[in-house]
């Protein structure tokens, strides 16, 4: 059974930075493709950005160019460095397979001041 376990998310001011972690016990990154997703308050949870078995990387248009996902294999991880936070990136961040919806994890909560 797979477990998703996110961290590293915080307070932080607009133009900040912050790196979020996603432990997946009993799933193999290197096999898969796995996805960030946030959710917003009053707004439905929303893709980030995805990487793949291969390192392909994609991520949706409002980040991009501030968000880098990647994956350490030999620590099982995956990583989102946010660079350049704004208030709007303010939601609840999660990381699940992108095909495979399994059971959420309780996602890391960031926050950004204006």
């Amino acid at each position: 059974q797979v477990r998703l376990v996110e961290s590293g998310g915080g307070l932080v001011q607009a133009g900040g930075s912050l790196r979020l972690s996603c432990a997946a016990f009993g799933y193999i990154f290197r096999l898969n493709t796995m996805a960030w997703y946030r959710q917003a308050p009053g707004k439905q949870r929303e893709f980030v950005a995805h990487i793949t078995s291969s390192g392909s990387t994609n991520a949706a248009d409002s980040v991009k160019g501030r968000f880098t996902v990647s994956v350490d294999n030999a620590k099982n991880t995956m990583y989102l460095q946010m660079n350049s936070l704004k208030p709007e990136d303010t939601a609840v961040y999660y990381c699940n397979d992108l095909s495979t919806q399994y059971q959420w994890g309780q996602g890391t909560q960031v926050t950004v001041s204006s």
